[in-house]
């Protein structure tokens, strides 16, 4: 098997990279509204509407942007070579990106919930909503890493 190209495995760091960034603020986001949710005075509650603001719009939204172009870089170079449509694998990995995706925007939009109305749900409710990207993080590294044959 031939080594991939330079500029392949420039995009597989640049791809880890945005994961790893993407992966931080999905964990850190939501603890913040468990925070948001208990937290009781308005200062507070600004000082947690601000840095929700800033993660989301600072450092999610680059890095999801960055992590899906990369991915689809390393998927157009990398196929040809490594047959990834031929695997079931990887597309139980390109669905369960896509719940992250889409959990990305429910992050978005109960933000925008939480403006003014930090009591909205429970911390408790944040909790366990807070854990879902554990679980699909957890089963993407096992399906790259593992590769089963179904």
């Amino acid at each position: 098997m031939d080594a991939p190209s330079e500029a392949f495995l420039w995009v597989k760091a640049l791809h880890i990279i945005a994961v790893v960034c993407w992966f931080a603020a999905l964990f850190y986001l939501p603890r913040l509204y468990v925070y948001h949710a208990m937290s009781d005075d308005a200062i507070s509650h600004q000082r947690f509407e601000i840095m929700e603001r800033k993660l989301y719009r600072g450092i999610m939204w680059p890095a999801m942007i960055a992590t899906l172009i990369t991915a689809h870089f390393l998927v157009d170079w990398g196929d040809a070579k490594y047959h990834y449509h031929e695997a079931v694998w990887f597309y139980l990995k390109v669905g369960l990106v896509g719940l992250l995706v889409i959990y990305h925007f429910v992050c978005g939009y109960y933000r925008k919930k939480l403006i003014g109305n930090a009591h909205y749900k429970s911390h408790k409710f944040w909790r366990v909503f807070n854990e879902m990207p554990t679980l699909i993080l957890l089963a993407v590294i096992i399906l790259v890493v593992v590769k089963p044959t179904f």
